[in-house]
C-alpha cells in the first residue's frame, strides 16, 4: 500500500507562519530529518516564496548518513542510538552548519508500525531546534499509525519553531 504525503491546511498555515517569522528577522532555516523522511521540508516548500527563508534539508535515514552528512558522532549512535536527545541535537547542529542557516530543525523517531521497544516505543520522536541563542531538545510520544506519527511530528516542530519568535 502506497501512501502519499498530504499537507493539511493546519500544517500549511504553520509553515506559512514560520516563513513570516523568518522573513521578518531576515533569517533562514534548514532541516535534518529521519523518521519524517523529508516531510518537514515538503511542508515548508509548499509555501510559495519559501526559497527566501528555507536553505534546504537533509534526509538522513541511516546512521551512516547521520555520521557522514551531519557529523553525528559514532559514540552517540552507539551509546544513545539514533532516537535520542544527543543524536537530534547533533543532527540539528550539523544541518545548521551544512546548510549555512540561522536555524535548524532535526527529528528522529520510531514511526512504526514496527521497530519499537519498551525503552523506545512506537510513536517516540526526539526533536531539536537550534538557532540564535536557542538549543532546545525534547521528545514526545505520538499516537496513531505511521502517517499520523509523522504528521504530528511535523506540526510539533513547526509550532515549536514559531514559538521562538
Amino acid at each position: 500500500m502506497v501512501t502519499t504525503t498530504v499537507i493539511t491546511p493546519q500544517t500549511l498555515e504553520l509553515a506559512e507562519q514560520l516563513g513570516q517569522c523568518l522573513l521578518e528577522k531576515q533569517q533562514t532555516i534548514a532541516t535534518a530529518e529521519s523518521c519524517t523522511g523529508g516531510g518537514i521540508g515538503y511542508a515548508i516548500t509548499e509555501v510559495a516564496g519559501s526559497s527566501a527563508w528555507f536553505n534546504g534539508g537533509l534526509i538522513t535515514y541511516t546512521n551512516d548518513l547521520k555520521r557522514q552528512l551531519l557529523n553525528v558522532s559514532q559514540k552517540t549512535l552507539e551509546q544513545d542510538g539514533a532516537v535520542s536527545a544527543e543524536c537530534v541535537k547533533q543532527m540539528a547542529l550539523g544541518a545548521q552548519a551544512q546548510c549555512n542557516t540561522s536555524w535548524a530543525i532535526a527529528v528522529s523517531g520510531v514511526a512504526g508500525p514496527g521497530g519499537g521497544t519498551a525503552e523506545k516505543p512506537v510513536g517516540l520522536v526526539w526533536m531539536a531546534l537550534v538557532g540564535p541563542d536557542c538549543e532546545e531538545v525534547w521528545s514526545q510520544t505520538f499516537t496513531g499509525n505511521r502517517q499520523k506519527v509523522r504528521s504530528q511530528t511535523i506540526d510539533e516542530v513547526l509550532k515549536k519553531a514559531i514559538n521562538q519568535f
